[in-house]
């Protein structure tokens, strides 16, 4: 999401003295009303990459959108691109539906998925639909590899809860509110990836009256308690990572990567 310009606050991206002091890439490259996907993501990650170490330096992909890091090691598959009429109408069938023709056509992709992502579940019926195809079968055909320094993070449970609660608290306090009221006005609704982040779709809802501020807030905590949780099971799934233990203090997760990158 931290593609998007506009959705900063969110999205926790990077401030302009972090940017300074380490160069970020991929940042602020899509505007809202561009669809942004994991080609793209492929496409200028490669060409980061070149530019990075044409200058003798080591990239460093960081962040939790797995399927985007799936795609850029091991390909993206065989999947067609999206067909705009066909997703459309997808987009506008109830999800229940969706993940009844899913279970039917594809019980692989059915039992793996997120069902609580829209999105991924379109995308699997809209290549199921395509190609007449299971959506496991392509996913299937992606090379198979290790990874070479790629590492996950695991923190005790309670650490993390509070962090994501103390994160929470603090994007309101920047202003999360008032940066949604901006967006919409700029085409955020008409953005369905955009709408789908954690946080934005929420304080969205609660400007159209739907719901109160305090109940807003803790929503936004339950959909990113519920989300860190998605991440580390996929992770732990479909990638081959050294996991790697972190307390309170940072200094002994620094230290680990360092042993294991000798």
């Amino acid at each position: 999401m931290q593609v998007y310009r506009g959705l900063d606050i969110g999205t926790a991206k990077p401030s302009k003295e972090e940017q300074q002091r380490v160069r970020h890439h991929l940042i602020d490259v899509a505007e809202l009303s561009e669809s942004f996907d994991a080609a793209r993501f492929v496409s200028l990650a490669k060409a980061a990459v070149s530019e990075i170490q044409s200058r003798g330096k080591v990239p460093i992909f960081c962040g939790g959108t797995g399927l985007y890091f799936k795609a850029y090691l091991e390909g993206l598959g065989e999947a067609p691109p999206s067909d705009p009429l066909l997703r459309s109408e997808l987009e506008a069938t109830p999800l229940d539906v969706l993940l009844q023709e899913l279970q039917q056509r594809d019980p692989a992709t059915f039992e793996k998925i997120d069902r609580q992502n829209p999105r991924r579940v379109v995308r699997a019926l809209e290549v199921i639909r395509l190609t007449g195809k299971p959506f496991s079968q392509q996913r299937a055909a992606w090379k198979i590899s290790s990874h070479p320094n790629v590492f996950g993070i695991n923190r005790p449970t309670s650490d993390l809860v509070d962090r994501i609660h103390q994160r929470v608290d603090e994007m309101f306090r920047q202003g999360l509110v008032a940066e949604i009221e901006a967006l919409l006005k700029r085409g955020l609704a008409e953005n369905r990836t955009a709408m789908q982040a954690i946080g934005y779709k929420q304080v969205a809802e609660h400007l159209h009256g739907d719901r109160s501020l305090p109940e807003t807030i803790e929503l936004v905590k339950i959909r990113t308690r519920q989300f860190a949780k998605r991440q580390l099971t996929w992770f732990r799934r479909q990638l081959q990572l050294e996991w790697l233990n972190a307390g309170h203090d940072s200094s002994a997760l620094i230290s680990a990567i360092q042993t294991a990158r000798r």
